[in-house]
């Protein structure tokens, strides 16, 4: 079963860029990454999505509804914008109590709990709070519902690297309670550690969806390469190079393919030395990014 169903789905601002014909299925259960870099369009189908704006064209449903024309579906989704803002003269727990009266279940227990893994304190002023507490409000509020399905839009910012972690590690209890989790970020080490599958947004296009064993499996390899003279780019030329930089005797790229291709033209090379590595995210990322300007 797909949570989340997105169609053809396109919005235009006027002249300015929205999305265009984004297509994108999200099956139960699953973490799945949205990346890209800001003004991609993550955050304007995220909104559509949310029911937030309506779009030009194409569809969005969750749990098989649409989003713009079922607004109650809203109560089994918890969101986590990139930037949250509060009435400031409110104390925490007033604000959750508030939040948590939509939902009609009791949910202090939960609040608690969550208060808790957070180090949240309730009773402080909204006011009081620096950034990263309030963005820990914001997680509580988005889920102390246990929504069916956790929307995060640049989730992490403002939070420090231990409390990060908690909150990863709060996001993937939820996941193993059975949430399916959309997970928009252009920090690509989140997504790495996170999420089972990804979709590169570009200029508000998909340029490509990819689960993220496929990622990491053979086909990608980064190598570094030391010559005993001076390397030359006619020297590397072969299908498969990307993200070839080249400093004197020295070589780095990105290599999709055969492996044996590339042994073989470098067997031709006299080496100094030569390191072959599992690229991160981060890299591959950067070669579906970096097309247009001729290394790929």
């Amino acid at each position: 079963m797909n949570v989340i169903e997105i169609k053809n789905l396109t919005k235009h601002y006027g002249k300015a860029r929205g999305i265009m014909d984004v297509n994108l299925a999200v099956e139960q259960g699953e973490v799945f990454g949205f990346i890209g870099p800001n003004g991609a369009g993550k955050s304007t189908t995220i909104r559509t999505l949310l029911g937030l704006i309506n779009p030009t064209g194409g569809s969005a449903a969750i749990f098989g509804k649409s989003c713009s024309e079922h607004p109650e579906i809203r109560k089994e989704v918890g969101y986590l914008p990139s930037e949250v803002f509060y009435y400031d003269d409110m104390r925490v727990i007033d604000l959750l109590r508030y939040s948590a009266s939509f939902y009609k279940k009791d949910c202090m227990h939960r609040i608690k709990e969550l208060a808790g893994m957070m180090d949240l304190d309730l009773n402080k002023k909204i006011d009081d709070l620096s950034f990263g507490n309030k963005k820990k409000v914001g997680i509580v509020q988005g889920l102390l519902h246990e929504p069916k399905l956790i929307i995060l839009d640049e989730p992490t910012s403002g939070l420090d690297p231990l409390m990060q972690q908690k909150f990863f590690e709060i996001i993937l209890q939820e996941n193993k309670k059975g949430a399916t989790v959309f997970f928009s970020s252009h920090i690509l080490s989140e997504v790495q550690k996170m999420c089972s599958r990804v979709a590169f947004i570009k200029e508000g296009k998909i340029i490509k969806l990819e689960k993220m064993s496929t990622l990491h499996e053979n086909n990608y390899k980064k190598i570094s390469i030391e010559g005993k003279s001076e390397i030359t780019k006619e020297a590397l030329t072969i299908n498969g190079v990307n993200n070839l930089e080249i400093k004197g005797n020295s070589a780095h790229f990105i290599f999709k393919g055969n492996i044996n291709h590339i042994i073989r033209k470098i067997a031709g090379m006299e080496l100094r030395n030569i390191a072959i590595e599992e690229p991160d995210l981060e890299e591959i990322f950067m070669h579906y990014y970096g097309k247009e300007d001729g290394t790929a």
